[in-house]
């Protein structure tokens, strides 16, 4: 599951604009499945700052690769357009158990990541979700952000207890990052000038 986390909530998604006028609203899920809500019948919603708020989920359905919620705490749609933006979280507790082989990745913030030789790359530190696979975030000791794309061809292991993720990135992938070229100089624009040429006369 693609999540992340701050200890005791688990962000899941947020809520990007209101469903039609009963207060159903559409929101952008960061979980592998949406079958998620199936199982979690509580979610808290964060509208900014603010403490997150318990709700109850009434419904569920996909709609265009979206999530629309209802919940019965939100009846109208002037409520759920309020809600535009909030994050949509879930109590870490509460998640549903998995496999021996797989991960929250809320689990695995703050891990070491290395290199198959074992050189340290930096601490995995959260994730951006791009089309077609996330991009994990990687922290490097220089204070640099390296963006790895999450595929099983540069994650090579994941060691639950050793608190390790070994990469195999692309080629020239971390340089890139730890060693930008500086922008090139422009050479300046050709004035130009109202002056007519001197008469050959």
């Amino acid at each position: 599951m693609t999540a992340r986390s701050d200890k005791e909530f688990v962000l899941v998604g947020k809520v990007v604009k209101p469903h039609g006028i009963r207060g159903e609203f559409c929101i952008k899920s960061f979980a592998d499945s949406p079958f998620l809500f199936d199982e979690i019948k509580r979610i808290f919603l964060r509208e900014g700052k603010r403490r997150p708020q318990p709700v109850t989920v009434q419904s569920w359905r996909m709609h265009k690769g979206m999530v629309l919620m209802t919940v019965n705490q939100v009846a109208d749609r002037n409520r759920s357009e309020e809600l535009r933006g909030a994050e949509v979280l879930v109590r870490a507790a509460d998640l549903p158990d998995i496999g021996e082989d797989e991960f929250y990745l809320h689990e695995v913030e703050g891990f070491n990541v290395v290199l198959e030789n074992g050189t340290v790359v930096g601490r995995f530190k959260g994730f951006i979700e791009a089309p077609g696979h996330d991009v994990w975030a990687i922290a490097t000791p220089a204070k640099k952000e390296i963006l790895l794309p999450a595929v099983p061809e540069f994650i090579l292991d994941v060691d639950m207890e050793g608190e390790t993720i070994v990469i195999d990135p692309p080629e020239g992938l971390i340089d890139l990052y730890e060693n930008p070229e500086p922008p090139k100089k422009k050479n300046p624009a050709p004035r130009r000038t109202n002056k007519k040429k001197p008469s050959s006369k």
